[in-house]
């Protein structure tokens, strides 16, 4: 869907939009004499009849009546206030441009003032959500590319792995929101918005190398056990080819005591694991654990070994010290 609207708003609407613009920055003049046709400016003289303030939630603008010499009645937007700088006072003579069809803009005393019918910048209000859709898409298409690469060559799970690209693709997509304000043309803010992507993709090339740098070595962590005075009831999960695992979304600890549970601190619910369980290591989450973990900065896994076969227990580095506490007391 994000493909999509983007591809309609930058190839179909932003186009069209600027289509209309250039046509009315290249007309030329109407003839003085002859039928006056729609493509043309026509310029007359004409009176302010009255003005009608319009307050919008951050901006006031106000309509402008006028009244042609042959008695012909228009309307225009303007933005400010009128009484700001009474300008636009009723029965001040004013010179109004037509262009197919609207006022586009109008001669006051203090000068040309456009009105909310200009079409020069129409392109910017179709061209912005095109860009940041589009670049926030692309932002996903990233991640993912990112999270299938980075798990064959990275061992080591991390925040920063999903996180970077993210952040880059957020920044990106206010980028590409801000880049048609910024600049005068569609050509500039798409230089601009190039500009952005190879800066961001820099950064996020430097910064992966250096938190590569940051975890090598060992990634085991030291976590002292600490021994429930009352059953502690918390998420976690129980992953490996064992009857017990997979059982629930939370684990309940106490002395002598662990279980996984469906949610629920009953004893019904529960599925306590067996002493043949015996944990050997806190590590990091890695790309290759069967059931990824949530990658949140303190997710941690405890590696256990039941008869020879792998056990992994993934809980928050908070609770993990309960876990151990639990596995060790017992007799």
């Amino acid at each position: 869907m994000c493909a999509l609207a983007a591809a309609w708003l930058l190839l179909i609407s932003t186009p069209a939009a600027i289509g209309v613009g250039h046509a009315f920055k290249t007309a030329s003049r109407c003839a003085s004499d002859g039928d006056a046709s729609d493509d043309c400016l026509r310029t007359v003289s004409a009176r302010i009849d009255h003005t009608e303030v319009v307050r919008g939630r951050k901006t006031t603008s106000y309509r402008l009546y006028v009244v042609e010499a042959d008695g012909t009645e228009g309307r225009a937007t303007l933005g400010g206030d009128p009484s700001y700088r009474p300008v636009a006072s009723p029965g001040a003579d004013v010179r109004v441009t037509y262009w197919r069809g609207q006022i586009r803009y109008v001669d006051l005393a203090t000068g040309r003032k456009y009105s909310h019918a200009d079409p020069r910048d129409d392109y910017k209000v179709v061209a912005t959500p095109g860009l940041a859709i589009a670049l926030y898409g692309t932002g996903f298409l990233w991640c993912w590319f990112w999270m299938a690469l980075h798990s064959r060559v990275a061992k080591r799970a991390h925040p920063s792995d999903i996180g970077l690209p993210f952040l880059a693709a957020v920044c990106l997509a206010l980028v590409g929101a801000l880049a048609p304000w910024a600049t005068d043309d569609m050509g500039a803010a798409l230089l601009l918005v190039g500009g952005a992507t190879a800066v961001a993709a820099a950064v996020c090339a430097v910064a992966a190398v250096f938190l590569r740098r940051r975890r090598r070595g060992d990634d085991t962590i030291d976590v002292p056990p600490t021994v429930p005075t009352q059953e502690e009831h918390f998420p976690g999960r129980i992953l490996g080819e064992v009857p017990y695992a997979e059982h629930g979304t939370h684990l309940l600890a106490g002395a002598g005591l662990l279980a996984a549970t469906m949610g629920h601190p009953g004893v019904a619910h529960r599925r306590a694991v067996p002493r043949t369980l015996t944990p050997l290591r806190v590590r990091h989450p890695y790309w290759s654990d069967p059931s990824p973990p949530q990658l949140r900065s303190q997710a941690c896994v405890l590696e256990c070994e039941d008869e020879g076969v792998p056990v992994l227990i993934v809980t928050d580095r908070q609770r993990m010290p309960w876990v151990l506490g639990a596995l060790t007391s017992r007799p």
